[in-house]
């Protein structure tokens, strides 16, 4: 049923992405507050970003599709590079529009100056480097920086979907998170072998180089891609939020 898809916990999610937990659930399933502390009358109601993939399931607890892990990714840089929340959910809504798709800010088609983002013009009449300010829906040219974001993704033909994503923390494509295999938990490219099932065999065994040869024979995995597994999730484990 979610083959394709990908099934995160806020938790796994945190740490696949490095953003704290509080700000998946704010970002993703919106927040309220009380202008006047105590007044139920001056409640407001914060809507999330977007619908995230499985919005319309039944889990027992918060789950997001790896389209929104992709997203997310890409909405943390944008905020770490100074561009304002307000500001990137007013983008969404006109990305959405201009692209037409679901989770535009996923396509490698972003630019940021730290005030707003850019897609780049559809329009080939424009010159050849004019850019559409999402915000103020107008043409700019300037010089902005791009975050290396897309590197890692591949997407399909019409680069309008994310398909894979090499995470960061791994310096070689190893290791694979894509939506199709294991339900989009982190693998072994090459075999398919979840990178969790390694470290908790590396774990198991010992923890040292012995433990790694053994997890390579035991798994059938080349003893590079136990080493790159084992590295990966000591990181994801370094992530607390």
């Amino acid at each position: 049923m979610y083959s394709g898809t990908g099934i995160y916990s806020i938790p796994e999610a945190s740490r696949l992405i490095d953003v704290k937990t509080r700000e998946i659930q704010r970002w993703l399933f919106g927040y309220h507050y009380r202008k006047t502390p105590g007044d139920a009358a001056s409640r407001v109601n914060i809507e999330p970003l977007w619908e995230h993939e499985l919005a319309h399931q039944d889990f027992d607890e918060h789950v997001i599709g790896f389209r929104d892990l992709v997203e997310l990714r890409v909405v943390r840089e944008f905020v770490r590079h100074g561009v304002p929340l307000q500001v990137i959910r007013k983008c969404l809504v006109r990305a959405k529009d201009l692209y037409g798709v679901s989770h535009p800010m996923s396509l490698p088609r972003f630019r940021t100056d730290g005030r707003t983002i850019y897609a780049e013009a559809l329009d080939e009449v424009q010159q050849e480097n004019s850019l559409v300010d999402l915000k103020n829906c107008q043409s700019v040219f300037k010089d902005i920086v791009k975050p290396s974001l897309y590197d890692v993704i591949t997407y399909d033909n019409d680069m309008q979907q994310a398909m894979r994503w090499h995470p960061e923390g791994t310096r070689s494509p190893i290791i694979v998170i894509d939506p199709a295999r294991q339900f989009g938990a982190p693998i072994i490219e090459e075999t398919g072998t979840p990178t969790n099932t390694l470290y908790q065999s590396y774990l198991a065994e010992g923890t040292d180089t012995k433990a790694l040869t053994v997890t390579s024979k035991v798994y059938d995995v080349p003893l590079k891609a136990v080493e790159a597994a084992v590295r990966f999730e000591q990181a994801l484990k370094r992530t607390v939020h």
